[in-house]
């Protein structure tokens, strides 16, 4: 399991990927009540490395204090993190009809297929806001990201800090029509 957590990791290390997230919410809660939180027990206990996970955490919190929340024993909202990654391949195949000048002038030579095969790792972090009172998850945000897991410590806590901002500017939820986009 650590291992497999490490390897969860590396998946927000990426330098050359983009982030794709999304968010997904009860629309019966009115999230202007929520002024206060507190983190679960299992995201105190993220299954990362102690580096990485206080990395994550002080994302969250910094990302929270900007949405004017506040820390606290008795909070509005509980705040649960989650890891996974999924190995993926891509395949792309390219084909060649080459042609060739031979003694009776033009004509078409042997066709070629070549397959470039990559695999890699894809990595989502999420972020559930759990209402403290009810029990119920009343918003979630997810960050997917390509894995790199040759950066630097340096370029791993700016990625963090990216993909937890990037979920964070989709809260407060906006309530829309059926038909709004």
């Amino acid at each position: 399991m650590k291992c497999i957590s490490l390897f969860v990791i590396a998946a927000w290390a990426v330098s050359c990927s983009s982030v794709v997230v999304s968010t997904d919410f009860d629309k019966n809660w009115n999230f202007s009540d929520y002024k206060t939180y507190a983190f679960t027990a299992e995201a105190e206990q993220l299954p990362v490395d102690d580096i990485n996970r206080a990395r994550i955490l002080r994302a969250v919190e910094s990302q929270l204090a900007a949405k004017g929340f506040t820390k606290s024993g008795q909070p509005d909202v509980l705040i649960d993190l989650n890891l996974t990654a999924q190995q993926k391949q891509s395949a792309t195949a390219m084909s060649a009809d080459p042609y060739y000048a031979g003694r009776y002038g033009w004509g078409p030579g042997m066709s070629t297929t070549s397959i470039h095969v990559q695999n890699y790792v894809e990595g989502t972090l999420f972020i559930d806001m759990v209402d403290a009172a009810k029990q119920q998850l009343v918003w979630q945000g997810r960050a997917v990201k390509v894995i790199d897991q040759d950066v630097s410590p340096e370029r791993r806590e700016a990625n963090i800090n990216y993909a937890v901002k990037q979920i964070f500017m989709k809260y407060p939820p906006k309530k829309v029509g059926l038909y709004d986009r």
